[in-house]
């Protein structure tokens, strides 16, 4: 073989490699990008919503609250919304004792608190509506309450609740506010029960929820008391530590809060926050 033909096929080898090297590059580059690539848009995904939202609400909430689970689920395709409503000191007593959740919404800041001061809840609690007390009397107002005052006729069945439940609490502060005593027949463990007395006609009247008795509708009859003004209730809502659900958990306090959320809460008589 001569010298200029040796030349020739040492060049040839070593185009030859380059070539393949550059392939070699080229191919370890382009699956770099595809793994970078596929690695970004897993990163940047927003994860889906599923499953069951467990929400601990404050009877009074019970009529919007349960709207607003209905427009959750329609929203969110494969989503479910569970409540437990009740008294909001014996939910956040459940709740501190490890019974699953993932949100709380409490008729007020005490017993929020009850959550919030054993380390349960997520952030600070938000105020997302307020609420104002109202008499509920039996349809047609027959023993004509006008008044807190009329409330402490002897001849009257008045229910109450609790005093540790916040609507207690509330009617408790107003009429030592207004120096009343008032002695009812019953105390009850939640807004709705005592509303209940008044609809079953086992109470001639009871202080409750301007919301509870616009739920109520022709069941029974509404009287406002200026001494109301005195004691109305915030409502916080909180994320909880432990929810078995927090994705879907925080979307639905978001729908809680949203415009959307605020007339359904304002349609059924809630105060803005």
């Amino acid at each position: 073989m001569t010298r200029s033909a040796r030349r020739t096929r040492r060049t040839l080898q070593v185009a030859g490699a380059g070539a393949a090297a550059l392939l070699a590059l080229s191919a370890c580059s382009s699956s770099d990008d595809s793994s970078s690539s596929k690695s970004d848009s897993s990163a940047s995904a927003s994860p889906k919503m599923s499953g069951t939202v467990t929400v601990f609400a404050a009877a009074s909430l019970q009529e919007s609250f349960t709207t607003l689970g209905k427009e959750f689920e329609k929203a969110n395709p494969g989503t479910k919304v569970t409540f437990n409503f009740g008294g909001s000191d014996t939910l956040a007593a459940s709740i501190t004792g490890g019974a699953p959740a993932d949100v709380f919404a409490a008729a007020s800041p005490k017993t929020m608190a009850i959550v919030t001061d054993k380390g349960d809840g997520v952030g600070t609690p938000a105020t997302f509506v307020r609420n104002q007390l109202e008499i509920a009397t039996l349809p047609g107002n027959p023993d004509r309450v006008t008044s807190l005052k009329d409330l402490t006729k002897s001849s009257l069945k008045v229910v109450l609740c609790d005093k540790t439940v916040p609507c207690g609490a509330a009617a408790r502060k107003a009429l030592t506010a207004s120096k009343l005593k008032l002695t009812p027949v019953s105390y009850e463990a939640d807004v709705k029960s005592a509303l209940n007395k008044v609809v079953l006609k086992e109470a001639d009247a009871s202080v409750v929820y301007k919301t509870d008795v616009h739920a109520a509708g022709s069941k029974v009859e509404g009287v406002e008391f200026p001494e109301s003004a005195n004691a109305i209730n915030d409502y916080p809502i909180v994320l909880l530590k432990n929810a078995p659900n927090a994705v879907a958990a925080k979307a639905f306090i978001a729908l809680v809060q949203s415009a959307e959320g605020q007339k359904v809460l304002s349609a059924a008589g809630f105060l803005k926050p």
